[in-house]
């Protein structure tokens, strides 16, 4: 018997899910407010969790991330009152299993919650997966995620498209999809398509035969070739030249081509994954990227998130890295000063785990003959804009050091959520002393419903007359 959650200020909907669920032989169990709803989440382990938009208290897809760290990682089923395109993408992107509107028939709604009890029940029972990480270091809830989806293309040999800014780690994430699947014992064959020489692109590529073009002094094998039984991965998937993305395409179509000054085509069977850091959608409405092409490299895309958004990570890396640069110079692992790693979660990273890593380097080249690592290590870009922020860590240069009462381990929703209850606590409290206990007035001020402004009273505990 699976749990639902149902999390809705609507409470006549709510009865009726709950009737819907029991009726397939399921509980459901019921909280008005996303706090609520948290607590409950955490007590009782739900499988889906069905969520509205509008809370009282917060957005649904602004807590989506949240619902999902449920210990339970349940499956998240968005419904509102009013359909809106953006937000039922934003819902799929950031994994909801549907976005339904409140006005369609409850028979829409049981339809995809049995389908996603369904698919809860097959993933429960399936068998673990054993990945080999590679250098992929963190336990965030992000990369976790990624790490299913390269588990995910490592059992297939479907096309996978990495996307993600400069610096995420794509080329880790290609080579840990190539070394989890059967494909492993043959070649990783890179191709960065930014640094390839228009002239020379197809010969690079489809290999030539001797005296195709001058300077072609015996036959070569392309990189499509050297693929063959393995991997090719497209780095900078965006800067190949359009001239050469219609080839490429019947390449991909029939794992066949025609070497440069050949009459005889040459099989490859190869699996690609392509990475960029481009938009290729915006690309292709430009007309710089062939549409065709996009949706035939992206059978599985695989989103990697900044730095920025998992902080948690960052002292995972940092000592990885420590570890890392130590062992290949040849000296003990650095210590670490008691701020360094609050210095590295004030600073934003846009070079992501490539700057980190780079300033992992700085540091301990500057700390050479020193056991620890301190902020005066950090390159100075970093220094400069800890000092601008007003964060800098004490380090022996007067600065103040950062506020310890803000905690760097809570997600930023979970701060906000209690930024806003305190506020809203404040109001209510002074809202019903202006009114001197006067409902219908607070009411009309708040422009809350009486059942509402009461369950908000109650929430915070506070009373009706002053």
């Amino acid at each position: 018997m699976a749990q639902i959650l149902v999390i809705d200020d609507n409470l006549s909907l709510c009865h009726l899910i709950e009737k819907v669920v029991k009726k397939i032989a399921h509980t459901a169990v019921v909280a008005h407010t996303l706090d609520e709803g948290m607590e409950k989440g955490q007590a009782v382990r739900p499988d889906i969790v069905l969520l509205d938009v509008h809370l009282p208290d917060a957005n649904g897809l602004e807590a989506m991330e949240q619902i999902r760290r449920l210990p339970s990682n349940p499956e998240v089923i968005i419904f509102t009152g009013a359909g809106d395109p953006d937000g039922a993408e934003q819902a799929i992107k950031s994994g909801a299993w549907d976005y339904i509107e409140k006005s369609t028939s409850i028979q829409n709604i049981t339809a995809p919650l049995l389908q996603a009890l369904e698919y809860r029940a097959e993933k429960c029972t399936k068998a673990p997966v054993f990945l080999d990480r590679k250098s992929i270091v963190g336990g965030s809830p992000q990369i976790t995620e990624c790490l299913d989806q390269v588990a995910q293309a490592a059992m297939g040999d479907a096309n996978v498209l990495i996307t993600g800014e400069t610096g995420t780690g794509k080329e880790v994430f290609a080579e840990a999809i190539h070394t989890n699947s059967l494909r492993a014992k043959n070649n990783f064959v890179v191709v960065d398509c930014a640094a390839l020489p228009h002239e020379l692109v197809e010969s690079i590529l489809f290999g030539h035969e001797k005296g195709a073009f001058t300077g072609a002094e015996k036959t070569r094998n392309g990189l499509i070739k050297h693929a063959d039984g393995g991997t090719l991965f497209l780095d900078e998937v965006g800067e190949l030249p359009l001239d050469l993305q219609k080839s490429f395409l019947r390449v991909l179509e029939e794992r066949r081509f025609r070497p440069v000054g050949s009459h005889q085509q040459v099989n490859s069977d190869f699996r690609l994954v392509a990475a960029t850091n481009r938009d290729l959608e915006t690309m292709v409405q430009a007309g710089k990227f062939r549409g065709d092409l996009l949706f035939r490299i992206r059978a599985l895309p695989i989103e990697l998130p900044p730095l920025r958004d998992r902080s948690r990570d960052v002292r995972d890396l940092t000592i990885h890295f420590n570890d890392k640069i130590c062992d290949k110079t040849g000296i003990r692992p650095k210590r670490f000063a008691e701020d360094f790693f609050d210095s590295l979660l004030y600073y934003p990273w846009p070079g992501n785990v490539r700057e980190l890593l780079h300033a992992m380097e700085h540091a301990v080249s500057a700390a050479r003959f020193e056991k620890t690592l301190f902020v005066r290590h950090l390159p100075n870009t970093i220094r400069v804009h800890l000092a601008r922020q007003g964060l800098k860590t004490g380090n022996g240069d007067g600065m103040e050091k950062p506020d310890k009462g803000i905690r760097l381990d809570r997600p930023l929703q979970d701060v906000r959520n209690d930024a806003v209850a305190e506020v809203e606590k404040r109001y209510l409290n002074a809202l019903m002393q202006s009114v001197v206990g006067n409902v219908q007035d607070a009411c009309r001020i708040s422009g809350l419903s009486r059942s509402r402004l009461y369950h908000l009273l109650k929430t915070y505990e506070l009373n009706r007359t002053v």
